[in-house]
């Protein structure tokens, strides 16, 4: 049975894409907070096992590298998304919050133990090489790929720029194994893609929130209400978009919501944790920013006709954009129930290259609802192909994360939770059914499907939201899983944070410089 796609990553640099948005609070703010007592036993014992693996393991060991994995032991197990920065770590962060990366040009996943090019990058080594999308790699450089997860193979194609990797490629169209050496270079990546994408309908796609998203956005709304002076519906495309700077979602989402909107509020341990963010230019303001991108927008653009775009890899940064829009009714949301990523992160620079990025606060969409563990569910529950997307059981998504955090709002989550496996168990065991009636010639064909080109002729989902526009049929999903979360709305609980607070000043180490705490993605 062909392996769904769990996540996806994109290798400009050979950075794993994930999913959170970050938020930045002072550190002394930080340190207000009255701190507990030590707890003296468990240090001695942390101290006790240090000096025992000293004194009798096998071989020497590193005291940094024994301190550094405690480190980030302590901090992985609190939650997925929290996690201690060493310099490479950092570097790589502070690299894709500028968009900007070292390393081979392709958009990757992972399929049946190999890594699958989902698309090569327009003018990078790895297009100019001749990679093509749908190619299977089989090793890198002498490694062999099977049996690598999918972030140990994106560490081996990262490297400084002028450096080669030798990939083995296996061609499934032509059914032949060959090796393309690629030589590294810095790749920046523009985050919004646009298109007139039938007459009247523009096509605005954002693959990830960085520095520039939101004076790119600004710049190419422009262009297309240049274009199309009688715009007739906007599709804003989130598909895939694992997140990135809170603050160019919130500037992202007042693109199209009217002045002073609320876009998401934030709620944490600390009192500098209860924040709103809002539709202005305080709020999304990055130290990029000399003036505000928005001013001066086309006014048609607050009234257009939206739908947005999204599907289970959609996360986090890219989840408030939707459910803000959502929420002020200012456009359909398309496709299928995102990833859940409700928690905001801050990365807090520990010395001038490592840094803590610690999970500080629930988000809440402007109804005061919030998606951990839930996404955003979609008003239209839409398939990626025209004859449905079986192997939507094998989706990963937030609450399969063993140590998530829990939904505050809901006090029946654990139950929920037990449901869920359980119909996802069902689900694969009719999958596996379904894989095993098939004839080798539809095994074939189910595994060689085309990945649809997003904004393409063959993008099916885009299709249907052009049907929504027009007035025809919308073909919705044929799984059952995916129609229930369309129709389960998360719970709104109106007491959740919506507190006022003085407009934000321009966010301090955006850019990532040393000695700030720095707003990233990943």
């Amino acid at each position: 049975m062909r392996k769904q796609l769990k996540y996806t990553a994109l290798v400009v640099g050979g950075v794993l894409t994930g999913a959170f948005a970050t938020l930045q609070f002072s550190s002394a703010a930080a340190q207000g907070t009255a701190a507990a007592p030590l707890p003296l036993e468990e240090l001695r014992t942390l101290a006790e096992v240090f000096g025992q693996i000293k004194q009798e393991y096998v071989e020497p060991v590193d005291d940094k590298k024994l301190l550094t994995a405690a480190i980030k032991g302590m901090v992985s197990s609190l939650d997925p998304h929290s996690s201690y920065l060493d310099k490479k770590d950092y570097q790589e962060l502070q690299e894709m919050t500028e968009g900007r990366f070292a390393g081979l040009g392709i958009e990757i996943s992972q399929e049946d133990g190999l890594i699958k090019v989902i698309n090569p990058i327009e003018d990078t080594p790895a297009f100019r090489a001749g990679i093509r999308p749908g190619d299977l790699i089989t090793r890198i450089d002498d490694k062999p790929v099977r049996g690598m997860n999918l972030d140990a193979a994106v560490k081996r194609m990262r490297g400084k720029p002028g450096t080669k990797v030798t990939l083995t490629i296996f061609r499934k169209s032509e059914e032949r194994t060959f090796p393309i050496t690629v030589t590294r270079a810095e790749i920046r990546v523009q985050s919004v893609k646009t298109k007139i994408v039938a007459p009247g309908y523009a096509w605005v796609r954002i693959t990830s929130f960085q520095q520039q998203t939101v004076p790119d956005l600004a710049t190419k709304l422009r262009d297309i209400v240049r274009q199309e002076p009688n715009l007739k519906g906007v599709v804003l495309d989130l598909r895939n978009n694992g997140g990135g700077l809170l603050q160019s979602a919130v500037g992202v989402s007042g693109a199209f919501l009217p002045p002073d909107a609320l876009v998401v509020s934030t709620n944490g341990q600390v009192a500098e944790a209860h924040q709103e963010y809002k539709d202005r230019f305080s709020d999304y303001r990055l130290p990029t920013m000399s003036n505000d991108p928005l001013q001066g927008l086309p006014p048609v653009l607050k009234t257009v006709p939206m739908i947005v775009l999204v599907n289970a890899y959609s996360a986090s940064a890219s989840e408030i954009v939707a459910g803000a829009l959502q929420d002020h009714h200012r456009a359909i949301v398309m496709g299928k129930a995102t990833f859940g990523k409700g928690s905001v992160q801050t990365v807090r620079p520990l010395g001038p290259d490592t840094a803590l990025r610690l999970t500080t606060a629930y988000y809440y969409t402007p109804s005061g609802r919030s998606i951990q563990n839930k996404g955003i569910r979609p008003d239209l529950a839409v398939d990626q192909y025209a004859d449905g997307d079986p192997d939507d059981a094998l989706v990963t998504r937030e609450v399969d994360y063993q140590n998530h955090l829990a939904n505050t709002q809901d006090p029946n989550e654990k139950a929920e939770d037990r449901d869920r496996e359980q119909q996802r168990m069902d689900q694969l065991r009719k999958l596996e059914e379904r894989t095993d009636k098939m004839t080798p010639e539809q095994r074939a064909k189910e595994r060689n499907r085309p990945i649809p080109e997003f904004g393409s002729d063959s993008d099916f989902m885009l299709k249907q939201a052009l049907n929504k526009f027009e007035g025809q049929q919308v073909q919705l999903t044929k799984s059952e899983s995916e129609r229930k979360l369309s129709a389960a709305k998360p719970p709104r609980d109106a007491s959740a944070p919506t507190v006022s607070k003085p407009a934000l000043p321009a966010v301090p180490g955006a850019s990532s410089p040393k000695g700030a705490s720095a707003p990233a993605a990943r």
